[in-house]
């Protein structure tokens, strides 16, 4: 019994790698026809990507910079998607992180080694201050958490963009542009890991995270609860596991984990909280978890090739015509590639076509 699971786990594998090496193709012919259209040469482009990303010391350190916020934004992803929640609010969660971050890293004065991990603990809580109320209209009320998550989006960026306004003691008619809060202090700053790079320590605070939400979901009592969860919640019910109460837990550290990622965010690259600082970070890792299958270990992977494209694509912009929008149209059509369930679509295609060789070979009769 063992090897014939081992062969259906090998088929399954086999299975997978077929469909993302077909959508990767796909991905990349469409790609190259859109650059077509704005009159570039698609390997120019794609030349702009790589050396943009990976040549040269700057490139690698603006690549890690992109590479963190993936990774914690993913892991937040990941921990909810494998619950069976969908948290639509992960962008507005990381907008709440790092506006408590950075009124916290300005305003409180600490030694560094109390300010950091004060301020990341703190730009957690604002995200999970944000999560708490879809939480308890899902635990209450029975309120579906797509929609609440995702309302509470546009919630967060008009709060922290007043916010920031009355800190600023400006009105309404400053552009979001313009809008931040007091620079940091220096003791609630990261470290760097290249002198005046923006890469900085709080690349190795999102491979903890991943090292944690794996271990969480692989070798503990809790993790097999909340996976359980997610995979049959009736199940999980009879099987005496407090379904609601884990639907609540799960929220908070989803929230807790992009708050994190917000403040990682001031604590390295801005330094300050800014109005619309981020480049859609939640979706980001929203998509990332998607492609990895909620795998922890395979969003790590997603991540760090989802950070090379994205400063990649700032580079392509810079040095072609091609606006940078195009990589992300192009990494959306991927996501729907590799979430579409081939096999359904082929067998739907398989059941057509005899229909067709039938009906042809009736009208030849008649």
């Amino acid at each position: 019994m063992p090897k014939k699971l081992n062969i259906i786990g090998r088929e399954d594998y086999k299975k997978e790698a077929i469909k993302y090496i077909i959508s990767i193709a796909i991905v990349m012919i469409v790609g190259a026809i859109f650059i077509l259209l704005q009159g570039e040469s698609p390997l120019k482009a794609f030349q702009a990507i790589f050396q943009g990303a990976l040549v040269g010391k700057p490139s690698i350190a603006r690549t890690i910079r992109w590479i963190t916020p993936c990774i914690i934004a993913g892991t937040a992803a990941v921990i909810s998607d494998k619950s069976g929640i969908f948290n639509l609010g992960i962008e507005g969660q990381i907008y709440m992180g790092a506006f408590f971050a950075a009124v916290f890293g300005y305003a409180v004065s600490l030694p560094k080694f109390l300010h950091i991990p004060a301020t990341i603990i703190v730009g957690g809580i604002g995200g999970a201050l944000l999560a708490l109320i879809p939480a308890l209209l899902k635990l209450y009320y029975n309120v579906n958490e797509m929609i609440t998550t995702l309302m509470f989006n546009y919630v967060a960026t008009l709060f922290t963009e007043y916010m920031t306004l009355q800190l600023m003691g400006a009105d309404g008619s400053v552009s979001p542009d313009y809008m931040a809060t007091p620079p940091m202090l220096d003791t609630a700053r990261l470290t760097p890991l290249f002198k005046s790079y923006q890469a900085t320590t709080g690349f190795f605070i999102g491979l903890a995270l991943v090292l944690l939400v794996h271990i969480l979901y692989k070798y503990t009592k809790k993790g097999y609860e909340l996976k359980q969860v997610g995979e049959n919640i009736k199940f999980a019910q009879y099987g005496g596991i407090n379904a609601l109460a884990t639907y609540f837990y799960v929220f908070l550290i989803s929230g807790f984990v992009a708050g994190i990622c917000g403040a990682v965010e001031m604590m390295g690259a801005h330094g300050r909280f800014r109005a619309q600082f981020s480049s859609n970070l939640g979706w980001d890792g929203i998509m990332i978890a998607l492609i990895a299958k909620d795998s922890p270990l395979g969003m790590l992977l997603v991540a760090v090739l989802w950070g090379i494209i994205k400063n990649g694509s700032f580079a392509m912009e810079r040095t072609t015509n091609v606006n940078r929008l195009v990589v992300t149209l192009i990494q959306a059509i991927f996501v729907l590639f590799i979430t579409a369930d081939f096999e359904k679509i082929m067998s739907k295609i398989r059941a057509i076509s005899p229909r067709k060789g039938a009906s042809k070979k009736e009208g030849t009769l008649c």
